[in-house]
């Protein structure tokens, strides 16, 4: 049975909760895309096609502070890793183009992680100012 308000039952369902769902998805490839950056680095740098310099693998250092930032849901982190990305993004176009297999597949993987990270970061900030705007706006005419 079902007791609801006719009155409610007829309006449509509030744009807050769609904007919900896709903040929680972008927040959720934002934070996939990352871990996978860091683990395709240390796999790479270790174990899949190591160049015999271990110390490259401190690339993935700079990759764990907006973790955590994402982790706590920071808008401002968002912004901040979708330029940092762009680092990694040159570094996986560049060995993409100049290092011989296997290295070069890796780095092709690098740039899709990137690219995910940058347009799911985006996107969440997008829709997190837009849900802001909406939110205010209602609290406005109630």
């Amino acid at each position: 049975m079902n007791h609801a308000d006719p009155a409610t039952a007829a309006q449509p369902a509030s744009p807050l909760g769609s904007a919900d769902r896709v903040v929680q998805a972008t927040r959720a490839l934002s934070i996939g895309a990352l871990l996978g950056l860091v683990v395709l680095g240390l796999a790479w740098e270790l174990v899949l096609a190591p160049t015999g310099n271990r110390t490259l693998v401190l690339k993935v250092i700079p990759l764990l502070f907006p973790l955590v930032g994402l982790l706590k849901h920071r808008m401002y982190t968002h912004r901040w890793v979708s330029l940092l990305v762009w680092l990694y993004f040159t570094e996986g176009v560049v060995r993409a183009t100049s290092d011989p297999y296997p290295s070069w597949i890796l780095a092709c993987i690098e740039v899709l992680l990137c690219l995910v990270l940058f347009t799911a970061s985006a996107v969440h900030v997008r829709w997190r100012l837009k849900q802001a705007k909406a939110r205010g706006l209602q609290e406005a005419t109630s």
